[in-house]
């Protein structure tokens, strides 16, 4: 009788204790899953390990494997596809160089255009900024991709914008060139060129005036790649998009082409002359200067009065820096990227 009870009290015991450890890899299993179902932005596109961030908040990261953060950084899909979200205010906190915020990568590994790089992406700009002044050139624009020095005047010999002014269905993907100054850097200026639809320079007559809608531009929400690829000094630019012409370009960054003031394009005498700004290149332009990409959402719109810079102060609403009534009043960018590279710089045609 007492070995019977014995054998079935352990019978018992071990199946309650079955049962518990069940339960417990049951809970288990169940958190792994829910830990596993946030898909981040280091799932999506794999190379964020080469990068930090600014967030338009002032955050910044330096490791962004498995890192999001909701409002700025983040995946979201399109029903078929994920893509990274960069997303940011007009006003927020900034880095120390700019007056615009963003939500940004910064290439940890700095490198010469004698060694060079290679950056890609492949993306659609959802939103620009729908407050503005139509006058100046930076308004509703944001710039989806850099290469920025990190030494001498910090200035920028690449930077890639989207802009689309209120009303109109398409907007312009144009790239600007930042003259890298031969002495005072408060003479300095941007060479605009086109890609798709028009450049920089292109602005309304007044205040609330647009001026044409680009025949050739590129919609909110409609894919385009490009291609920065520095090689042994040189500057190879590829832009491709659906139903439009790839377009190429190529840009020395060892030796300027705008080293005397007869140099100076045109469009820089209209654009920059008045505000004081029509200095000169030194003769080696980028030459051994330390640089390093940059890919995300650079707003260039900001609260600052046009009053003081027709061209980079674009008059936009703030909401008094209130990040959520800015993002409910259109008053942001925000950019999804759904693949990316980034590398040592190639041999065109090398490739």
């Amino acid at each position: 009788m007492n070995r019977n009870f014995l054998k079935s009290f352990k019978c018992l015991l071990i199946m309650s204790l079955t049962l518990l450890l069940n339960s417990c890899l049951s809970a288990e299993k169940k958190n792994v899953s829910k830990d596993r179902s946030t898909i981040y932005p280091s799932d999506v596109i794999p190379f964020m390990d080469h990068w930090s961030i600014l967030l338009g908040d002032g955050t910044n990261i330096k490791k962004l494997n498995n890192y999001y953060k909701k409002d700025f950084f983040y995946v979201s899909t399109d029903g078929k596809t994920n893509w990274v979200v960069y997303k940011t205010p007009n006003s927020g906190v900034t880095s120390p160089n700019s007056s615009n915020t963003r939500t940004e990568l910064g290439q940890l590994k700095h490198w010469v255009p004698e060694t060079g790089g290679k950056l890609t992406g492949t993306l659609k700009v959802m939103h620009v900024s729908t407050s503005g002044d139509a006058r100046v050139a930076a308004s509703y624009s944001v710039v989806v991709g850099q290469i920025h020095s990190a030494e001498g005047h910090k200035n920028e010999p690449l930077k890639i914008f989207y802009k689309k002014f209120p009303g109109h269905k398409k907007g312009s993907v144009f790239w600007n060139y930042e003259i890298n100054t031969d002495g005072d850097n408060s003479k300095r200026w941007d060479y605009s060129t086109a890609v798709w639809g028009n450049d920089m320079s292109v602005v309304g007559p007044s205040t609330t005036e647009f001026p044409e809608e680009p025949k050739d531009g590129i919609e909110l929400g409609e894919e385009f790649s490009y291609e920065i690829n520095v090689y042994k000094g040189m500057m190879y630019l590829t832009f491709t998009s659906e139903g439009h012409k790839t377009v190429q370009f190529t840009k020395n960054l060892l030796k300027s082409d705008f080293a005397a003031y007869s140099d100076i394009p045109q469009q820089i005498l209209t654009l920059y002359a008045p505000i004081g700004r029509d200095g000169v290149e030194r003769q080696n332009a980028y030459a051994g200067e330390l640089q390093f990409f940059k890919q995300g959402a650079y707003n260039q719109t900001n609260g600052k009065s046009p009053k003081d810079n027709i061209v980079w102060s674009t008059g936009s609403e703030t909401y008094g820096g209130d990040i959520a009534k800015q993002y409910a009043n259109g008053c942001y960018a925000e950019v999804w990227f759904r693949e990316a590279t980034i590398g040592a710089g190639t041999e065109p045609n090398k490739e």
